[in-house]
């Protein structure tokens, strides 16, 4: 289950998106979330899935590949719909125990399932096609108007290129332990919420240990190549835009302009 999720992993592969300026990606997927949360409507949504698609096909990645990731948020996804579905007032369509199904709550749990599911897809598409070099490029040069009021550009958008990273690592790591912890007669799938709790904790201390560590031999890795910040220091392949890169930022205002119309337009009827 820990190696389906496909947050953070980059797949290396020829493609447009590859391509385009790390910024250009990073916007993007700032967008398509915002997006997101604008739409409130069948065409709305339909307008949203047609863009993942064209994305998912320019970039070359399997779409097999990049749908591994929904498996490890499924139990997140039943929870989040289930709350909407049986927790919202408004007009009820039938009784389930002693809760009530509302219209109110199928629409909202609808629109949460869709928003979290095109969020995690379109979050992963950006990892999956850039690499954390240039994620960190981009966020660098993204932020850098914050330099003016003091703020660590350089050393906030390494971090945070370091953290997405790490997930894969961590996740790889984890899996490891627990295939090792099995072998030994651990058990993780078996007895009640509280029995399963406590069976983590064998898990967590050596997961901790071995994520100080690795933190511990990139620290030292960096100070040996003589890493002091991001002040004085040069890029080897400079962030430049190009024509691809207009026009990858065009579309992307149209996208946009098309997503705010749909609140508009009364097709279908809400969600």
């Amino acid at each position: 289950m820990l190696r389906e999720i496909t947050l953070g992993q980059y797949y290396q592969t020829d493609s447009v998106l590859h391509r385009l300026d790390p910024r250009v990606k990073i916007v993007g997927t700032l967008v398509f979330i915002a997006s997101l949360f604008i739409a409130n409507s069948p065409l709305g949504y339909g307008v949203a899935a047609v863009f993942l698609a064209v994305m998912i096909k320019l970039s070359h990645v399997p779409f097999q590949f990049i749908i591994r990731g929904m498996k490890a948020i499924f139990m997140l996804l039943i929870i989040t719909m289930l709350f909407n579905l049986l927790l919202t007032p408004g007009e009820e369509v039938f009784h389930l125990w002693r809760l009530s199904v509302t219209k109110e709550g199928i629409r909202l749990a609808l629109m949460m399932g869709i928003r979290l599911v095109f969020l995690v897809i379109g979050s992963s598409l950006m990892t999956l096609t850039t690499t954390p070099n240039n994620l960190t490029d981009g966020l660098e040069k993204l932020m850098g108007p914050l330099k003016v009021l003091h703020v660590p550009v350089h050393e906030i958008a390494m971090m945070m290129a370091i953290a997405l990273r790490f997930i894969p690592i961590l996740l790889e790591e984890t899996d490891k332990i627990m295939k090792a912890q099995i072998a030994r007669g651990a058990r993780f799938d078996t007895g009640g919420i509280i029995d399963k709790a406590r069976a983590m904790v064998p898990l967590l201390v050596p997961l901790f240990i071995s994520a100080f560590r690795r933190a511990g031999d990139l620290a030292m890795a960096m100070e040996a190549r003589c890493y002091h910040g991001g002040e004085g220091r040069t890029k080897m392949h400079p962030l430049a835009y190009e024509k691809r890169d207009a026009l990858a930022y065009l579309l992307l205002a149209l996208y946009l302009a098309v997503m705010i119309l749909s609140r508009f337009v009364p097709v279908g009827g809400m969600l």
